[in-house]
């Protein structure tokens, strides 16, 4: 009996050595399992939290960019807002002098079914001129005008009829067609706050039957932040009908002679045509000439 109950005891022994062996090992197991979960965990969460990082320092780069380029595109567009300084007003009153050859190239009447042409010269040649625009006209081709403005040349105004009746009934009536062509420029342009400052009197502010109602009438504009700009070369395009390249280079040339600072008067119509044809030969004559263009940004502001 006694050695039945010692062999009954080992055995027991022996199974529960067995037991609590696998149940070591089942909690090793369990142990390892936890400590593997735990560091996959810890490695996912600091993953996570690595890549919300970098998420955050990306989207902060990407909003800062485009924040900048806001910025600039703000400020290329407010840098062609015309902005008339007590500087630029000096300027105007000394256009016709400087110790350097710069030229102005100024078109007036326009848009027309020519400015296109002139346009694509201006491009090529990478010259920036001044538009003179009628308001009529304006209403009429505001797609021509975005590209003029959208192109870098300057917009000014050259009041909304050209019905001198109508511009010289009284100097108001002077003032009122700079505001009603400022308005429609604004409208085609998509620019509110637009306003060029610059305006040249349809047949030149001196002379003629209109003298006294000009001269009343620069008085107003100056008192509205308005300043005129005449011309002092040509290219003879407004003197006959009888135009050809060669009259128009040869009028340029004389008008041009022994004059350091020059604003050309040409013409933006249909049956002015040839100016756009003469255009190449004009800018490359002034270029042999050592002039360097000029638009009124540079003036103006």
């Amino acid at each position: 009996m006694i050695g039945e109950e010692k062999e009954l005891n080992i055995y027991l022994i022996n199974t529960e050595n067995k037991l609590s062996k696998k149940l070591k090992i089942k909690l090793a197991i369990i142990i390892v399992i936890i400590l593997i979960m735990m560091i996959f965990i810890a490695n996912y969460s600091i993953n996570i939290i690595k890549t919300n990082k970098m998420y955050k320092q990306y989207a902060e780069q990407i909003a800062l960019l485009e924040q900048q380029e806001l910025e600039k595109q703000e400020a290329e567009r407010q840098a062609k807002i015309p902005k008339l300084t007590e500087q630029g007003k000096e300027n105007i009153k000394s256009i016709y002098h400087s110790d350097t050859k710069r030229a102005f190239l100024t078109f007036d009447d326009g848009p027309s079914s020519v400015t296109n042409t002139i346009l694509d010269v201006l491009k090529q040649e990478n010259v920036k001129a001044t538009f003179f625009v009628l308001g009529s006209r304006v209403e009429a081709k505001p797609d021509v005008v975005k590209r003029i403005y959208d192109e870098g040349h300057y917009i000014a105004n050259h009041g909304y009829s050209h019905v001198y009746e109508s511009i010289y009934a009284s100097p108001q009536a002077v003032l009122d067609e700079y505001n009603k062509c400022n308005e429609v420029v604004k409208n085609a342009i998509g620019v509110p706050e637009y306003n060029s400052h610059l305006f040249r009197f349809p047949g030149g502010l001196t002379g003629g039957k209109y003298a006294e109602i000009k001269s009343q009438a620069n008085e107003l504009l100056e008192q509205n932040d308005i300043v005129h700009v005449d011309w002092n070369a040509l290219n003879g395009d407004a003197e006959t009908n009888d135009l050809s390249i060669d009259f128009e280079l040869a009028r340029l040339q004389e008008t041009t002679k022994n004059k350091n600072s020059v604003v050309i008067l040409m013409h933006d119509a249909p049956v002015k045509k040839v100016t756009a044809e003469a255009l190449p030969q004009i800018i490359s004559y002034l270029r042999e000439q050592g002039y360097e263009f000029k638009n009124f940004y540079e003036i103006i502001n």
